[in-house]
């Protein structure tokens, strides 16, 4: 019995020690995080009235050399009391921004402070600089479908005279490469709604992804709304020849658009410097294929101008025109002559 009980205590040491052990907090862990001497002063001024905004920002400059813990905990304490304090959550947010500069967006980190923005955001909705933050953090992580929303809900929450500012940075958002042109369109589309007035920089940006078709449409639009008027000083002649180059050069992107109704609009409507307005219709009939139609809108054109500018300059396009036609058809003929001479050869050798 005795060498029973001698057997079972040295296991209940063993035992006991083991649980203290795992009960004692971690090097550099709870310890840490616990108030020290110094701290009473604030301590217990914050059990007195826990919403002194006054005294939880001193608590925390004061601990401005704390452990990184230390200080979150801090601003958690004082948020938990303050929920709505605008000057908590911005200094929180961004000292945890400033903390995490150089992580993967995959990280542990960069997903705990999204959740924190998160929080925030709750209590925040109104402000427009926690959103501008928010939203910059996820663009840097490359989250297209999450910053999306998020511009979204921003657009949403804050009052339409706000709307601006959130627009500025969602516009350079959608053209970084990467984003998908459809989300891109869809989203100018709505920006448009609410300023109409900067289509010209919706119609450079179809220019570049190469919407042929998106262009010209807004384009022709533009020219027939009499009360747009250009913020890059363009005269609507000017936006004649645009919309002119944009259906001419690229005819299969605009089928299904009144070509020749519009271009004839704007000769209609300029009844002097319409030369280069009748050479781009003849352009787009030429790179349909259609030659004859092309030759009767040269001599059209040549037929109903007024100034001698005009009329040289669908002269000269019509003489070029001919010019090309009649090579290419010495070209043809040529070719077809040389293969029948072979092929006469190929019989006699027979």
């Amino acid at each position: 019995r005795s060498a029973s009980v001698g057997a079972f205590m040295p296991a209940m040491s063993k035992n006991k020690s083991k649980a203290a052990a795992d009960a004692a907090p971690p090097s550099g862990g709870a310890d840490d995080l616990m108030p020290s001497d110094e701290d009473l002063l604030y301590e217990e001024e914050l059990l007195r009235n826990p919403y002194n905004l006054k005294m939880w920002l001193r608590y925390i400059a004061a601990r401005i050399d704390a452990p990184t813990r230390r200080r979150y905990l801090l601003y958690e304490r004082a948020l938990r009391a303050l929920p709505g304090s605008y000057k908590l959550w911005i200094a929180y947010l961004r000292e945890r921004r400033v903390a995490l500069r150089g992580a993967r967006p995959d990280s542990a980190a960069v997903s705990a402070l999204n959740n924190t923005y998160e929080r925030a955001l709750v209590s925040m909705h109104k402000m427009p600089r926690v959103w501008l933050e928010y939203l910059e953090f996820l663009m840097a992580q490359a989250r297209v479908t999450a910053t999306r929303r998020g511009f979204d809900r921003a657009l949403k929450s804050l009052p339409i005279t706000q709307h601006d500012r959130i627009w500025e940075m969602y516009l350079k958002f959608i053209r970084q490469p990467g984003i998908p042109v459809e989300t891109a369109v869809r989203v100018y589309r709505r920006y448009l709604k609410l300023e109409p007035a900067h289509a010209e920089e919706y119609i450079a940006y179809l220019k570049v992804k190469q919407r042929w078709g998106d262009a010209a449409r807004k384009l022709s639009s533009l020219l027939n709304d009499d009360t747009f008027r250009s913020l890059e000083g363009k005269s609507k002649h000017t936006l004649w020849l645009e919309l002119c180059d944009l259906v001419t050069k690229h005819p299969r992107d605009v089928e299904g658009m009144p070509v020749d109704a519009i271009i004839r609009g704007g000769i209609r409507t300029f009844t002097d410097e319409v030369g280069r307005l009748w050479t781009s219709l003849a352009d787009y009939y030429i790179r349909r294929g259609m030659f004859e139609k092309a030759r009767d809108v040269y001599e059209e054109g040549a037929t109903s101008v007024l100034t001698v500018h005009d009329f040289s300059l669908i002269f000269d396009a019509y003489t070029q025109f001919e010019e090309s036609l009649i090579a290419a058809k010495m070209e043809q003929m040529a070719d077809d002559d040389g293969g029948g001479g072979d092929d006469d050869g190929g019989d006699g050798e027979d």
